[in-house]
C-alpha cells in the first residue's frame, strides 16, 4: 500500500478529531474541560466507554491469547459485568450525592484530608505507568507494521502523537473526550467486525465449519477448573468483578465522563447499558482470535500472540483491510490515553492543588495553570514512552503493570471503608497502611507457592489488597465520624 495513502488517511483521522474539539470548546471553562458542565449524553458516554475500556492492548493481546487460553478470558469479561452493576448502584448514587467533581473527594468528607491525598496519589501514579505502557505497546505495533516503512523514526511518532492528543484534548477537557472517544468507538469496532468477515472469507469456509475447528483445538474451552491455575473461574469471575469496580468505579478517568452526565439516572442507564454491550464485544474479540489461529494453522503459519493480528492483516489480506486495520488500532489507542491525561490533569488541578479552594486564583489563571499541567502530564507521557522503548524489555512493562494493579487495592481499601463503616481514623497513620498493605500483598504473591501448597494467586490479589488496607484502617480508627465534615461543600 502506498505509504502516502496511509500518511493522508492518518491526517484526515487527526483532523477530524481536532474539528471535533473545536467544535466542543467553544466557550469553554474550567468546568467544561473538568466536568462538560453536567451535559454528556448518557448514551454518548455509554458507546464511548467500549473504547475506553478496550484500549489498544486488548485490541492486539486478546485476540493472540485465544491459541493458549482459549475463551478462559470471557470469565473475567462475566466478573466485569457484575462489578458494573456495583458501580451503578452503590458508586455513583455516592458521587452525585456529594455532587463530586474529583471522585477523590469523597474521602475527603469521609476519613480526611490525608486519605483523600494518598488515593488521589495512588490514581495519579497507577493511571501514569499503565496508559504510558498502553501509548508504548501500540506506537511500537504502528511503528513496525507501518511507520518504518515510512520511514518515520519512533520518536517522531510518538511526539506527533502526543502533540494530536494535546491539540485536541487541550481546551475543552472531558466535553471532547466524550464526542471524540464516540468516533473512536465506531471505528475500532468497525475494524473488528470487518476483519472477522475478511478473515472468514479468505477462509473459504462456512461459520460452523469454522467453529468445529476451533473446537478441535481446545479454543473453545471456557471454564478453568484446576483452582491452582491463576484463571480458575472463580478467581476469574470474582477478580473480574473487582477490577472493574476498583478500575472502572474508583477510576477519575473513567468516572469523569459518568459524572458528566446530568442526573444519577441517566448515568446509571449509561453504566448498565454499557456492560451488556461490553459482553457481545469481547465475545466478538475471542471470536476474531479462534478466526486467526483457524486461518493460521491452515496455512501453517506461527507467529507470536502479538504480533499474530498486525501480521497476517497486513501479509495475507487486501490492502484496504490493513488500511481498516490501522485505523481500527489507532482509535483503540487513543480513548485510553486521551481520557487518562484529561484525568490526571483534573486529579492534579482539583486534589494536589485545590482549585475548589483557592480564592486567590480568577478564572482565567486557573486555566493557564491548568494548561500548563496538561502538557506536563503530556510530556511525562512522551518521556516514559521514550524510556520503555529504550529499555525495550518485556518484564520491565509487566513489573508496570504490576505495580499499576498494586495500587488500585489501597483504593478499594480506603473507599470500602468509607462506605462500610462509620468510624473516623487516625489520618497520621494513613500512609503506612497504604504502604503495607501492597507489600504484603506482594510478598504474598511471590512466595505463594511454598506458603499454600503451590497455590498461584490471579486476581484474586486484589481483593486481598483491598481487605489489607481495609483490616488496617479498622485498626487505626474509633467510634464516630468527625472527618464528614462541613456538609457537603465543595
Amino acid at each position: 500500500m502506498s505509504p502516502l495513502l496511509i500518511a493522508s488517511v492518518l491526517i484526515t483521522y487527526f483532523t477530524v478529531l481536532i474539528l471535533i474539539a473545536n467544535l466542543t470548546s467553544k466557550n469553554a471553562t474550567s468546568e467544561t474541560f473538568f466536568s462538560g458542565n453536567k451535559e454528556s449524553k448518557w448514551y454518548l458516554v455509554a458507546f464511548g466507554m467500549i473504547g475506553t475500556s478496550l484500549s489498544g492492548v486488548t485490541f492486539i493481546s486478546v485476540p493472540g491469547s485465544v491459541g493458549a487460553s482459549g475463551f478462559y478470558y470471557y470469565q473475567l469479561v462475566l466478573g466485569f459485568f457484575i462489578g458494573y452493576f456495583v458501580v451503578a448502584y452503590v458508586l455513583l448514587p455516592l458521587y452525585y450525592k456529594y455532587n463530586l467533581t474529583s471522585i477523590y473527594r469523597f474521602l475527603e468528607y469521609r476519613l480526611g484530608f490525608t486519605a483523600y491525598k494518598w488515593g488521589a496519589g495512588y490514581f495519579i501514579l497507577s493511571r501514569t505507568l499503565g496508559a504510558t505502557v498502553r501509548l508504548y505497546l501500540v506506537i511500537n505495533v504502528m511503528q513496525v507494521f507501518v511507520l518504518d516503512e515510512l520511514g518515520i523514526p519512533f520518536w517522531l511518532t510518538t511526539a506527533l502523537t502526543m502533540m494530536m492528543i494535546i491539540i485536541y484534548t487541550f481546551k475543552g477537557g472531558v466535553k471532547t473526550i466524550v464526542w471524540t472517544d464516540t468516533l473512536q468507538t465506531f471505528f475500532m469496532l468497525l475494524a473488528l467486525i470487518v476483519c472477522i468477515f475478511s478473515i472468514k472469507e479468505a477462509l473459504h469456509w462456512n461459520w460452523s465449519t469454522i467453529w468445529k475447528d476451533m473446537e478441535d483445538s481446545d479454543m473453545t474451552k471456557l471454564w478453568s477448573t484446576d483452582f491452582h491455575r491463576k484463571d480458575h473461574f472463580l478467581k476469574h469471575i470474582l477478580g473480574g468483578a473487582f477490577i472493574t469496580i476498583t478500575m472502572t468505579g474508583l477510576d477519575q478517568e473513567m468516572m469523569q465522563k459518568n459524572i458528566s452526565v446530568k442526573t444519577l439516572k441517566d448515568a446509571q442507564k449509561n453504566i448498565i447499558t454499557f456492560s451488556f454491550v461490553l459482553l457481545i464485544v469481547n465475545a466478538l474479540f475471542l471470536l476474531l482470535g479462534g478466526i486467526l489461529y483457524v486461518f493460521a494453522k491452515k496455512n501453517g503459519w506461527e507467529f507470536a500472540p502479538d504480533d499474530m493480528f498486525p501480521s497476517i492483516i497486513q501479509q495475507h489480506l487486501p490492502q484496504g483491510i490493513f488500511l481498516i486495520f490501522i485505523i481500527g488500532l489507532i482509535s483503540a489507542l487513543f480513548p485510553s490515553v486521551d481520557g487518562a491525561i484529561t484525568a490526571l490533569t483534573s486529579t492534579f488541578c482539583i486534589d494536589i492543588l485545590g482549585f475548589h479552594r483557592r480564592k486567590d486564583m480568577n478564572e482565567q489563571q486557573k486555566n493557564s495553570l491548568r494548561m500548563k499541567i496538561h502538557i506536563g502530564f503530556a510530556i511525562l507521557f512522551t518521556l516514559l514512552v521514550f524510556f520503555f522503548k529504550w529499555k525495550n524489555d518485556k518484564s520491565i512493562i509487566d513489573l508496570v503493570f504490576i505495580i499499576a494493579a498494586y495500587t488500585y487495592g489501597p483504593l478499594l481499601g480506603l473507599f470500602s471503608f468509607g462506605i462500610i463503616t462509620k468510624r473516623s481514623i487516625n489520618n497520621t497513620l494513613v500512609p503506612i497502611i497504604c504502604i503495607l498493605s501492597p507489600v504484603i500483598c506482594y510478598l504474598l504473591d511471590h512466595n505463594s507457592k511454598v506458603m499454600f501448597g503451590g497455590y498461584i494467586f490471579g486476581n484474586e490479589i486484589l481483593i486481598l489488597n483491598g481487605s489489607f488496607t481495609f483490616l488496617g484502617l479498622y485498626l487505626i480508627s474509633k467510634k464516630g465520624n468527625p472527618s464528614e465534615i462541613q456538609s457537603l461543600k465543595v
